[in-house]
């Protein structure tokens, strides 16, 4: 199991807590320091079944407003923008989600 998880978030931390609490044993991603691949980030896309501006924070400065639904240009920004990426999410084999 891993969580993607930003220390600074009130979501994230309550998530690694509850994994934490649950004794669940997980790594620990902090994913704006060690961004996902283009295809790490497709693969849990898919995990997900969302596309990536589905999963886009839309307030942040670097939220795209007039790029087009490009799955590989939205990737691609996201991956050198990793603050885009909603948080937290985890990953547990052949599943993901994202915590809320």
């Amino acid at each position: 199991m891993e969580i993607w998880h930003n220390p600074r978030c009130s979501k994230s931390r309550a998530a690694k807590q509850r994994l934490d609490d649950g004794g669940i044993e997980y790594t620990e991603r902090r994913y704006l320091d060690d961004a996902p691949s283009a295809e790490e980030l497709d693969h849990v896309l898919k995990l997900l079944n969302k596309e990536p501006w589905e999963i886009a924070r839309t307030k942040e400065p670097a939220y795209p407003e007039l790029l087009e639904h490009d799955r590989a240009k939205w990737i691609a920004h996201m991956v050198a923008n990793p603050s885009l990426i909603e948080r937290p999410i985890i990953i547990d084999g052949d599943s993901a989600h994202i915590e809320r």
